[in-house]
């Protein structure tokens, strides 16, 4: 059972990654419009005064417009740092310095604070595959995320970025996957309810 759903999670991570490599450049250049100004919107809903974010890689809906909007409105912006241990450590960042990580993902250049830091959010947007309505989230498979959510004591609201096609009617998932409360898309913004 367990082998067959990371078979399925495999399989649609593949399709999904293909799909984001093959998406015309303007159809991307307006969906990260879309999806700024939702994330825009939701940190001002919910008020976020600390924000968990990620710098985006480039198959990734781009987060670097709202980093650059959460801190010219004022608000602390925390970005994640993979440890080889699968955890993650956290820095202040500003969205535009940055250097190569881990498996070559963009990281943020600052003080590392440590992987409790997470505790201070209001908001933790987090990148995924795929969601589905229900909550379920998919990551790109090394499970980061599902790590840091699941040992949280008191997590705020947690929003995926994803393509409009990317919301799934049903997403495999583990017992070790976290649940979201929402997901952001350049259409609209979607809530799930709380885990």
């Amino acid at each position: 059972m367990a082998a067959d759903v990371s078979y399925d999670k495999r399989a649609l991570r593949a399709e999904l990654r293909e799909r984001r490599r093959t998406r015309p450049a303007h159809v991307v250049d307006t969906a990260n419009e879309g999806i700024t100004k939702h994330l825009i919107e939701l940190a001002t809903q919910t008020d976020a005064r600390t924000i968990s974010c990620y710098l985006s890689t480039s198959f990734e809906p781009n987060t670097r417009p709202f980093l650059n909007w959460a801190l010219a409105d004022g608000r602390r912006v925390l970005l994640p740092i993979a440890r080889q241990d699968g955890l993650l450590d956290w820095a202040e960042g500003d969205g535009e310095t940055e250097t190569e990580g881990l498996y070559g993902l963009p990281e943020p250049v600052g003080g590392i604070l440590g992987p409790i830091a997470i505790n201070d959010a209001d908001l933790i947007i987090i990148p995924a595959s795929a969601v589905d309505e229900r909550g379920t989230r998919m990551g790109w498979g090394r499970g980061y995320f599902d790590r840091t959510l699941g040992s949280m004591e008191k997590c705020p609201p947690v929003y995926a970025v994803v393509f409009d096609d990317e919301v799934l009617p049903e997403v495999p998932r583990e017992v070790h996957d976290a649940l979201v409360d929402g997901a952001v898309t350049p259409t609209r913004i979607l809530h799930f309810g709380r885990r």
